[in-house]
C-alpha cells in the first residue's frame, strides 16, 4: 500500500476560533464525549472489516486502526478516572450522522463515500486535537494531544490511500472535494459545545 500524495486534497474549513474557548472551560465533559468517539472510532473500523473480508489489504489496515483507537479508548478513560469523572454514556453525534448521509448507496460508491467521509473525519479530528495541544495548559495534555493529532492525520492519509487502492482513481478527489465541502456546512451548522464535533 503506498501512500498518496495529498496535496490536491481541499483543504478543511477551519473550526471557529470560539469553539476552543468552549471545549477548555469545559475540559471535564469534553473528554467524556472524546472518549466515547475514540469507542465509535474503533467500531467504525470493525465494522468496515466486517464488511470487506475479502479485501486483505482494507481488512488489515481496519483491525489494526479498530486496535489503534480501542488503545486511544483506554487512554481517555485513564484520563477520565485520573480527575475522578465518571464516563458519559454515548450519545447520538449530529456531524456524524449528517456526514454519514452523504454515503451513496450501492457498490459502486458505498466503498469509496465510506472511505472519503472516514478520512474528512480523522482529519477534523487531526484539526481540532492540535487545536487542544496548543491552547490548554497542563503539560502532559499538551503532550498527549499532539500525539493524537499525529495519530489521526496518520488515519485520515490512510483512508486515502485505501480509497486509492480499492476504488476508481479518477473519482477520488472530485468526491473528496464535494464531501469537504458539505462537510464545512455542516461542521459550521453545529452548536458549539465542549465535544470533538
Amino acid at each position: 500500500m503506498v501512500e498518496q500524495d495529498l496535496s490536491l486534497a481541499p483543504p478543511l474549513a477551519p473550526t471557529p476560533a470560539n469553539w476552543i474557548e468552549v471545549v477548555i472551560e469545559g475540559f471535564d465533559e469534553f473528554l467524556q464525549d472524546h472518549a466515547s468517539c475514540e469507542k465509535k472510532a474503533s467500531g467504525m473500523a470493525m465494522s468496515v472489516a466486517s464488511h470487506y473480508p475479502d479485501q486483505p489489504i482494507l481488512l488489515a489496515a481496519m483491525v489494526d486502526l479498530a486496535i489503534e483507537e480501542l488503545n486511544h479508548y483506554r487512554e481517555v478513560i485513564k484520563l477520565l478516572l485520573a480527575r475522578n469523572i465518571t464516563p458519559g454514556a454515548d450519545q447520538k453525534d449530529p456531524y456524524i450522522n449528517q456526514l454519514n448521509k452523504e454515503i451513496r448507496r450501492g457498490s459502486e460508491n458505498f466503498l469509496l463515500d465510506r472511505l472519503l467521509v472516514a478520512a474528512i473525519v480523522e482529519r477534523r479530528g487531526a484539526e481540532r486535537f492540535d487545536l487542544i495541544a496548543r491552547n490548554i495548559s497542563e503539560p502532559a495534555l499538551v503532550e498527549f494531544y499532539r500525539a493524537i493529532a499525529a495519530s489521526e492525520s496518520r488515519h485520515w492519509t490512510l483512508f486515502i490511500t485505501l480509497a486509492h487502492s480499492h476504488c476508481p482513481i479518477d473519482q477520488i478527489m472530485p468526491r473528496l472535494t464535494q464531501l469537504t465541502a458539505l462537510e464545512a456546512n455542516i461542521m459550521l451548522a453545529q452548536p458549539l459545545r465542549a465535544a470533538l464535533h
